[in-house]
């Protein structure tokens, strides 16, 4: 790197002149340019989609998943280097068991958050590691009601009502900020983020969409939206772009 990044970009534990960590920026480039990954808390729940590039014609269906649950009441979308994220939700996995065995009860959303998001922050710290090139989406469930975090490769954490990050994640911001989601309920949300993947997806490559939810329809349980409400959704969404284009 030429100007003032020179020297400043071999480690994550040395500050540029200007306050700036390169190696942090650089992870955030890789999600940057990473497919796009949405997440809404409706009235009910919390909906989380993923755009999954097609890299290839041989790819068995479904078999990159971006969605993973990490306890009964909660669940994250990976945006980024995958390998990064699955390590991730391996320590996702482990605090929410941990927490759980030591006190009895599933652990709230923003404690797993922010220990999450510590644990991000320590490959910030230090020399030897790198950062993680992954964002996570982080859906939760449990006695305060539906919640939605981000953590990103730097390790900062923040709550919101909808987000997105990835390629598209400017377009797909716009469209979340024009919901009403407070009045939506988390089939109209799925619905409404399948239609918003399709809208930014601009490459000639085909894509998966990956849908997953905690709500009550699903029983405050994440997992998958059923195969038919998938289908469902996407089918609308591609008539929505069909008509707009007319």
């Amino acid at each position: 790197m030429s100007g003032i990044g020179t020297g400043y970009d071999l480690s994550v534990g040395t500050f540029s002149p200007d306050g700036r960590v390169f190696q942090t920026e650089y992870a955030q480039k890789a999600v940057d340019s990473s497919g796009t990954v949405i997440g809404i808390r409706c009235k009910d729940g919390v909906v989380l989609g993923a755009e999954k590039l097609i890299i290839s014609k041989m790819l068995v269906e479904n078999s990159n998943r971006r969605t993973f649950p990490v306890d009964r009441h909660a669940g994250v979308v990976i945006a980024g280097v995958g390998a990064d994220g699955r390590a991730i939700v391996n320590r996702a996995m482990s605090e929410a068991g941990n927490y759980k065995n030591f006190y009895g009860d599933p652990i709230p959303g923003h404690v797993l958050a922010e220990r999450v998001a510590s644990y991000v922050h320590v490959f910030n710290l230090y020399w030897y590691v790198r950062p993680f090139g992954t964002s996570t989406l982080l859906a939760v469930y449990d006695k305060d009601g539906p919640q939605l975090y981000l953590v990103e490769p730097s390790g900062t954490c923040h709550r919101y009502y909808g987000t997105a990050v990835g390629k598209g994640r400017q377009a797909a911001k716009n469209e979340v900020e024009k919901l009403q989601l407070s009045e939506m309920t988390c089939r109209e949300g799925i619905k409404a983020v399948a239609k918003i993947l399709h809208q930014v997806h601009d490459e000639e490559k085909g894509f998966e969409m990956e849908l997953a939810w905690v709500c009550d329809e699903s029983n405050r349980t994440f997992q998958r939206v059923p195969q038919e409400l998938a289908g469902e959704a996407e089918r609308l969404a591609k008539e929505a772009l069909e008509a707009e284009d007319m």
